[in-house]
């Protein structure tokens, strides 16, 4: 691939990026619980209670979500991070594309100048 179509493909996902404005670590998870309830043998489930649990400093953390909109805006921005992880990783294969590019390029580069001096030589001792 040329390095002009893998820098446009560097500055596309760079503008991706940028318009990711928030989001989280995390998981977005329902919780059930049973409760013994009076007058009956089985235990009465209930729920759900929605968790956003992560990690901080190498603990597991988790927060209880109260309300439906916080639950929507807690699933939409962990669904943001995982897409800024994607982006990420592509970054990472795009950038060490155009590094394996420009090495090549100056690889051939040199190879030229070098070709280039020692045929110059090879003159130079025939005449001489």
């Amino acid at each position: 691939m040329a390095n002009n179509e893998l820098e446009q493909q560097r500055q596309s996902i760079l503008r991706k990026m940028g318009r990711i404005r928030t989001m989280r670590r995390g998981t977005v998870s329902e919780q059930f619980l049973k409760v013994p309830h009076k007058g009956q043998a089985e235990p009465v489930r209930r729920g759900p209670y929605y968790l956003w649990q992560y990690w901080e400093h190498g603990r597991p953390m988790r927060r209880r979500l109260r309300s439906g909109p916080e639950v929507a805006t807690a699933r939409k921005e962990v669904a943001a991070y995982k897409e800024f992880e994607q982006l990420c990783e592509h970054y990472v294969d795009v950038a060490e594309a155009l590094a394996e590019a420009e090495h090549e390029t100056l690889a051939s580069e040199e190879a030229a100048k070098k070709g280039l001096k020692s045929r110059s030589n090879r003159v130079r001792k025939l005449r001489g």
